[in-house]
Protein backbone atom coordinates (compact mmCIF):
# COMPACT_ATOMS: atom_id res chain seq x y z
CA UNK A 1 0.00 0.00 0.00
CA UNK A 2 1.46 3.33 -0.99
CA UNK A 3 1.53 6.43 1.17
CA UNK A 4 -1.35 8.29 -0.46
CA UNK A 5 -3.69 5.31 -0.09
CA UNK A 6 -2.78 4.98 3.59
CA UNK A 7 -3.40 8.69 4.21
CA UNK A 8 -6.80 8.58 2.48
CA UNK A 9 -7.83 5.43 4.36
CA UNK A 10 -6.82 6.82 7.77
CA UNK A 11 -8.47 10.19 7.06
CA UNK A 12 -11.71 8.50 6.03
CA UNK A 13 -11.71 6.22 9.06
CA UNK A 14 -11.07 9.13 11.44
CA UNK A 15 -13.78 11.24 9.78
CA UNK A 16 -16.41 8.48 9.96
CA UNK A 17 -15.48 7.63 13.55
CA UNK A 18 -15.59 11.29 14.57
CA UNK A 19 -19.02 11.80 12.97
CA UNK A 20 -20.34 8.64 14.62
CA UNK A 21 -19.17 9.79 18.06
CA UNK A 22 -20.60 13.28 17.49
CA UNK A 23 -24.06 12.04 16.52
CA UNK A 24 -24.15 9.34 19.21
CA UNK A 25 -23.46 11.96 21.85
CA UNK A 26 -26.17 14.21 20.40
CA UNK A 27 -28.70 11.38 20.55
CA UNK A 28 -27.72 10.31 24.06
CA UNK A 29 -27.73 13.87 25.45
CA UNK A 30 -31.02 14.92 23.80
CA UNK A 31 -33.83 15.62 26.26
CA UNK A 32 -36.66 13.07 26.15
CA UNK A 33 -39.89 14.12 24.49
CA UNK A 34 -42.88 14.41 26.81
CA UNK A 35 -45.30 11.59 26.10
CA UNK A 36 -48.59 10.75 27.77
CA UNK A 37 -48.53 7.91 30.25
CA UNK A 38 -51.58 6.11 28.88
CA UNK A 39 -54.31 6.31 26.30
CA UNK A 40 -56.67 7.81 28.87
CA UNK A 41 -54.53 10.94 28.83
CA UNK A 42 -55.31 11.32 25.12
CA UNK A 43 -59.09 11.21 25.37
CA UNK A 44 -59.49 14.87 24.44
CA UNK A 45 -57.56 14.55 21.15
CA UNK A 46 -59.93 14.05 18.22
CA UNK A 47 -57.56 12.00 16.03
CA UNK A 48 -57.32 9.35 18.76
CA UNK A 49 -61.07 8.94 19.19
CA UNK A 50 -62.77 5.73 18.08
CA UNK A 51 -64.78 6.40 14.94
CA UNK A 52 -68.26 4.77 14.92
Amino acid sequence: MNTSALIIMLTTMLLVTGLMIYFFTRVISAPPKPEPDSYTDNDDESERQVKP
